[in-house]
């Protein structure tokens, strides 16, 4: 019987957790094979609201309502508004062409993951979508919203004392109609206007302030070049500061599990090259390790983990217990071998690993090893930065066009 997804619609948020879990099984080295994904998600939510791993550029955080703004306008019924949206992305597919972030670019006619699904839950972190609920929900909703939004329009009355559901006659914010173009898709474009630019800069400030993200387009601090958002070299406000030194604490940490994963892997499979390359890797992140063993010492775990439950308080008790053995055994260990060639080190990450997949687990299964292509989960996690960064630059951008203008 083959394998399919079906999502909840109550659980728009996990089913963009689902989306990323998808994409990545497409990644060569930015799997979660360790079960971390939650806490890496946590700290993720936290200085990038709004983004995923599978975005691709800003511009489609007005793509999107531009669309559906469209389509309530001709009414477009319920039972009819999925399939139209679909065209109208695949259309906004052809009309970008091979343009770099294009979603669809090579799928055309035959696009699976959709803008919009891609960017729903953001565009409300965002205040763009004022409509709470998921996509299918949103879908559902029209053809009573068209009613009593003609109800509203010719009473012209002001609702007071309505519940909330009835409150709801606008499922997008206001401003988005001034800068939607005439043709829309036609002559669309991934470059954004200074004014489309300002726009999307102030609804990040204004729905996700505390944030970096909203703290880098506030400041226009230029992100181009910087492999990780605590290497950029900017004096933050404590609080986000704090945020991004948990975040590099466990990026670093957790990177000698990913690594030593995979070279146990590489030795179980006996590829030569490819126990050299890991063992190579793991002589750099201990490296990085020694080089901030003071900062990591002084690290206040119990800060750490408040943090991540404050965020996901589903984070399970094996994960944690995984995660902090791990912790204590690097931060323990005077030397690189103490880690990596011990054997408790190791049965860690096999049963871990075994938790998470239990027959599956390639450490422990040889058929589902022969499937490891040589790079599973080995990035270092950099909590949703390379696609934020696309999306600060592309709004600076903009904003400097208007600047040269």
């Amino acid at each position: 019987m083959p394998s399919s997804f079906s999502w909840l619609d109550y659980s728009e948020a996990e089913r963009r957790k689902m989306l990323d879990v998808i994409e990545l099984f497409g990644e060569r080295t930015t799997r979660d094979e360790l079960g971390i994904g939650g806490i890496r998600d946590a700290f993720a939510d936290l200085l990038f609201p709004g983004t995923t791993t599978i975005q691709t550029v800003a511009k489609y955080f007005l793509f999107v309502p531009w669309m559906y703004l469209q389509l309530e306008k001709k009414q477009t019924s319920s039972a009819t508004v999925k399939e139209r949206a679909r065209k109208f992305e695949i259309e906004l597919a052809k009309q970008l062409g091979d343009a770099d972030g294009a979603i669809g670019r090579r799928a055309k006619e035959n696009l699976q993951r959709l803008p919009s699904s891609v960017y729903w839950q953001g565009l409300l972190s965002w205040g763009i979508r004022s409509y709470p609920g998921s996509q299918s929900d949103y879908h559902r909703s029209l053809d009573l919203f068209y009613v009593r939004r003609k109800g509203r329009a010719s009473s012209g009355a002001e609702f007071d004392g309505e519940g909330a559901h009835e409150a709801i006659l606008h499922n997008w914010h206001d401003g988005l109609g001034q800068l939607e173009p005439d043709a829309f898709p036609e002559g669309a474009t991934l470059e954004l206007t200074p004014d489309e630019a300002a726009y999307l800069r102030e609804r990040v400030m204004t729905s996700c302030a505390d944030s970096l993200l909203a703290y880098l387009l506030r400041y226009r601090v230029d992100v181009d070049g910087v492999e990780f958002a605590w290497q950029l070299g900017i004096e933050l406000p404590e609080s986000l500061g704090e945020l991004l030194h948990h975040g590099q604490n466990f990026s670093e940490m957790i990177h000698g599990a990913q690594l030593l994963y995979n070279l146990i892997l590489a030795e179980q499979t006996k590829k030569a090259d490819r126990v050299t390359e890991y063992r190579e890797l793991l002589d750099q992140w201990w490296e990085t390790v020694e080089s901030r063993r003071s900062s990591l010492r002084s690290w206040d775990q119990v800060r750490f983990w408040t943090t991540v439950y404050r965020v996901n308080p589903r984070i399970t008790s094996r994960a944690k217990s995984f995660v902090q053995s791990w912790i204590d055994l690097v931060l323990a260990s005077p030397d690189q071998s103490a880690v990596t060639q011990s054997k408790r080190a190791r049965h860690l990450i096999e049963s871990r690993e075994f938790q998470i997949k239990k027959t599956l687990a390639r450490t422990r299964n040889q058929r589902a090893r022969e499937l490891w292509s040589g790079a599973a989960g080995s990035a270092q996690l950099d909590l949703r930065w390379r696609t934020s960064r696309r999306i600060i630059s592309d709004i600076l951008q903009g904003l400097e066009a208007k600047v040269d203008a």
